[in-house]
């Protein structure tokens, strides 16, 4: 059959889209002049009275059209309404797309179909239609005057052009930006390929459309291809059918095979050779670059991330864990496009830019793609700042020292090296690594328990610049899945069960066991060698000598409060840290460490501490028994133990089954320290009787700061006499610098920072400033952004997302998460803090208080959980009731507008930050409303 030929045309109303941007444009193609449709915000620009300081081209992929554009357009004209800098956004439906012009074809599409409008068309097309509005502005029709497309004689430099793709349009787009360098200023990309590995097969739904038959069948004559890739968004009805607007027939889905056809599978592709000319010319593209991926994408895999960012270096990269293909439809790509440019252009034209020359404005987030940028970012301050001892240093300076460094009560027997022997081992490790082909930068998942072999792997990577990736076993298959993946490392480290995960779910990274696997295993696991033939290198006479500023380590969070996210230590970081642990606790090179908190098990080489590593489950606190920790003890003659609360709660329920040796040894212990959650005064008296003449204090801290304030025993019982609202972790320690910054009625931490008697007994969101804070998120530059502050006394802070007041004397009280806040027509509040009040309530277990209704006017419930208690779902007890409305009155003026007890809270947690609230609040609205109480929540 022939398709006749089909003008170009607009769209109908549809939701979300301005008719005001819709227009057709004649631009000369290599093969005639077409009609093109085009998304084009400059009238409604100039409606508003603006006039362009910056433009954005973008292109869609298959088989989208530029509805895809169109929260990105509303953006711009939104930003340009309240001051911001104001760009134009200029986004073509590719011809045969969308409600561009349809030409006359006498075939379906097949993979050898003549008619097929191939990659290099495609650009072209994109070529034109850009060049001929750029020359529209101008006041020239003379398309080959490139220096019309800066639409200013000043250059791109006052008028920055951006490109932006999606899927096809990605590469396309790329592709463009690629070859106008002399116009393009950035390239932005969300998922999409330029390279398909010889060795690694097509995607499965790609590869099922390709079949022969099904091409025509499932991209032209049905909708199925249409329907399945729309499936790969979070789309209401409304927004797929102003999607599937410009493909209500097979003459309308023609483009649509063509597309699938002209995909260069492999190198025998009629657009093979274009696609390879497009890869080598975007990795000659040296402007900033910004990478937008949604991992759930079952086409664009991780893979074709790598890649482009082998291409990109430069490229700063965010994901969205959660997306899938659709990534724009399911998070707000559009502010993150926005916030991005900012940071590299400036918010309108007389402010100062910034880009990858280093101009970058103070706080903005350096590329996030390789250890070579964070040196590059670092570089300019590494020369002022003050000398940093080497992470390794002390371990180096202690090569021929015989006293015990290590005890390993994970293995069977307790194995006990010397520093000599560490330092043996780590060196010779760091060598086999190199030998291997390890690289300083590349990034090497650590996949083993805390103790001796987890030690000797990390020491002999810092060593050689090599960069530990760490994600807690406690996150779970999928959870740690998700960390790997996004962190995207060239090697893996393992102990078996490790290794059995990375089979299991396809973890990047060549294998490398720690014991010897035996010729069966090895190919089972795919691994290459071992450390135990590792350690057996013969060592170099000179190591690579990573600078301050290299990435060091990537410590994933606990995913407690969405996905873990990767968090980015320099050595100048780790060796700030460890310094501030020796400063703050007095620890001393020979000062023994019991470390069952796994953050700073790792910490006992880098501040000369022999490290005793307990026998217990690292991802179950709750398994250190006072026996074992007494063994530990023993061994390492220590002074000092490190754990979490909930460990110290099993060694205190179990310490009458000491014997006199190790009760005597716990009561040597000068030092006890716990973090991971606050520590309540009933937990701390019951350790000081296990450690009667220890000093207990409970830090606080979080991945992204791992010691911030301090309190001890003492302090705890002084400001729980107060009778505070929330949790008191003591004062900010020496070297740590604390703000805040208030919240508003709305529920949003304010940009201003206060501090001292402007910021006492203010509801506010903590805001840190250290030496020893992360260096930002690992492929989360938004984040990163978002979590930077550098607005007081010039310095750079971090905003720790924990919220709560700073008492008359000076005391930090933490009560909740920001998003968790309650925002009441009274103001706003910190549940945490009530949350504290409520709990030391006899017949209350735990309790978590949460906002019913619309924000700003909700009403405060307060939600008990049932276990372990004798209360029954559903209404409190009246009684129970009274006494905690009471309560809250008077110690905080608000009012319990309901007491509920739930049949169970949302997670296992092991304390109140991690509950579930969402959840809890849908629970608790369906339960006023008279829904039911029983079944889960």
């Amino acid at each position: 059959m022939k398709y006749p030929a089909r003008p170009a045309t607009t769209p109908p109303q549809l939701p979300e889209w301005d008719p005001a941007w819709s227009r057709i444009v004649e631009a000369p193609t290599s093969d005639g002049t077409h009609a093109f449709h085009v998304l084009d915000t400059l009238p409604a620009l100039r409606a508003a009275g603006v006039e362009p300081e910056g433009t954005i081209v973008a292109l869609h992929g298959n088989p989208t059209w530029s509805y895809l554009w169109r929260r990105l357009a509303r953006a711009t004209v939104e930003a340009a309404r309240s001051g911001g800098r104001v760009w134009r956004l200029i986004a073509p439906d590719q011809l045969e797309m969308g409600f561009s012009e349809r030409l006359a074809h006498a075939a379906m599409p097949t993979p050898k179909s003549a008619e097929v409008r191939r990659i290099s068309d495609r650009i072209s097309d994109f070529d034109a239609v850009v060049t001929t509005l750029f020359a529209e502005v101008a006041g020239s029709a003379a398309a080959a005057d490139r220096s019309a497309c800066s639409e200013s004689s000043e250059g791109p430099e006052s008028h920055p052009i951006v490109t932006i793709g999606h899927d096809w349009g990605g590469v396309l787009s790329l592709g463009w930006a690629s070859r106008n360098t002399d116009i393009v200023s950035a390239a932005i990309s969300l998922n999409t390929a330029v390279h398909q590995p010889e060795d690694a097969p097509v995607p499965a739904p790609l590869r099922a459309t390709l079949a022969g038959p099904m091409l025509p069948t499932a991209t032209v004559l049905t909708d199925w291809f249409l329907r399945v890739t729309l499936n790969l968004g979070d789309l209401d009805a409304e927004t797929k059918a102003a999607f599937n607007a410009p493909y209500q027939s097979a003459q309308e889905r023609w483009a649509i095979g063509n597309f699938v056809a002209d995909i260069p599978v492999d190198a025998n592709h009629p657009s093979d050779p274009e696609l390879q000319r497009i890869g080598a010319d975007i990795a000659a593209f040296d402007k900033p670059a910004l990478l937008v991926w949604g991992p759930k994408d079952p086409v664009f895999l991780e893979r074709y991330l790598r890649d482009l960012r082998q291409r990109l270096p430069q490229a700063d990269v965010h994901r969205f864990e959660t997306a899938s293909h659709l990534v724009s439809e399911d998070h707000d790509v559009a502010g993150l496009v926005l916030d991005w440019l900012d940071a590299q252009f400036g918010t309108s034209a007389d402010t100062t830019t910034g880009s990858a020359d280093g101009t970058t404005p103070k706080g903005t987030p350096a590329p996030s793609g390789t250890a070579a940028s964070a040196k590059d970012s670092a570089s300019d301050s590494d020369a002022d700042a003050a000398p940093v001892r080497a992470v390794t240093a002390i371990l180096d300076a202690r090569r021929d020292d015989e006293t015990i460094a290590s005890v390993d009560f994970a293995q069977n027997p307790a194995q006990q090296i010397t520093w000599r022997h560490l330092w043996h081992v780590t060196t010779s490790i760091a060598n086999g690594l190199l030998d291997l082909g390890v690289k300083p930068g590349d990034r090497v998942s650590m996949l083993v328990p805390p103790g001796n072999n987890l030690t000797a792997a990390l020491y002999a990577c810092l060593k050689i610049g090599a960069v530990a990736v760490v994600a807690d076993a406690g996150l779970g298959p999928k959870g740690m899945t998700r960390a790997v993946t996004s962190a995207d490392p060239q090697w893996i480290i393992g102990e078996l069960p490790g290794l059995t995960l990375a089979r299991a779910f396809g973890w990047p990274g060549r294998r490398i066991s720690v014991s010897p696997l035996g010729p069966v295993r090895s190919r089972m696991f795919n691994t290459e060698t071992s450390l135990t033939a590792l350690s057996k290198t013969a060592h170099r006479a000179e190591l690579p000598t990573p600078a301050p500023g290299d990435y060091a380590a990537i410590l994933f969070t606990s995913g407690s409060t969405g996905p873990a996210k990767g968090v980015r230590y320099t050595h100048r970081d780790i060796s700030s840290l460890a310094a501030v642990l020796t400063r703050t606790f007095n620890v001393t090179e020979g000062t023994g460490l019991v470390a069952g908190f796994p953050p700073f098990a790792l910490l006992g080489p880098a501040i000369g501490a022999t490290s005793v590593t307990p026998d217990m489950s690292v991802t179950k606190p709750k398994t250190l028994t006072a026996t074992a920790i007494a063994d530990a003890i023993i061994a390492g003659r220590a002074t000092m133990v490190f754990a979490s609360p909930a460990a110290y709660t099993n060694v205190a329920a179990t310490a009458s089954a000491m014997d006199e040796q190790q009760r005597a040894a716990c009561a040597q212990v000068e030092l006890v320290l716990s973090a991971g959650a606050p520590v309540p005064l009933p937990l701390m008296d019951a350790i000081a009787e296990v450690f009667p003449n220890a000093s207990i204090h409970s830090p606080y801290g979080m991945t992204e700061g791992l010691l911030l304030t301090d309190i001890d025993r003492a302090g705890v019982a002084e400001a729980d006499a107060t009778g505070g609202l929330g949790v008191c972790v003591g004062r900010p320690i020496d070297g740590v610098e604390l703000a805040l910054a208030p919240i508003d009625d709305s529920g949003d931490s304010a940009d201003e920072l206060i501090q001292g008697a402007q910021a006492a007994n203010r509801l506010g969101e903590f805001v840190v400033s250290a030496a020893h804070i992360k260096s930002g998120y690992d492929n989360l530059w938004r984040t990163t952004a978002d979590s930077a502050r550098d607005d007081l006394h010039g310095l750079t802070w971090h905003r720790t997302n924990d919220i709560g007041h700073i008492d008359d004397a000076g005391r930090i009280w933490l009560e909740g998460r920001l998003q968790h806040v309650v925002t009441t027509a009274r103001g706003p509040v910190g549940p945490g803090g009530l949350e504290a009040l409520i709990d030391t309530d006899a017949e209350v277990s735990r309790s978590a208080v949460v906002g019913i209704g619309p924000a700003g006017t909700q009403a405060l419930v307060a939600v008990l959980d049932a276990e372990a208690t004798s209360l029954t779902p559903g209404v409190a007890p009246l009684d129970l009731t009274a006494r905690l409305r009471e309560q809250v009155l008077e110690v905080s003026g608000h009012d319990l507008t309901a007491v509920l007890v739930a049949p169970e809270f949302p997670t296992d947690i092991r304390h109140n930050s991690k509950i579930d609230r969402s959840r809890l609040a849908a629970w608790a609205d369906g339960v006023l409303a008279g829904g039911t109480v029983r079944g889960r929540v």
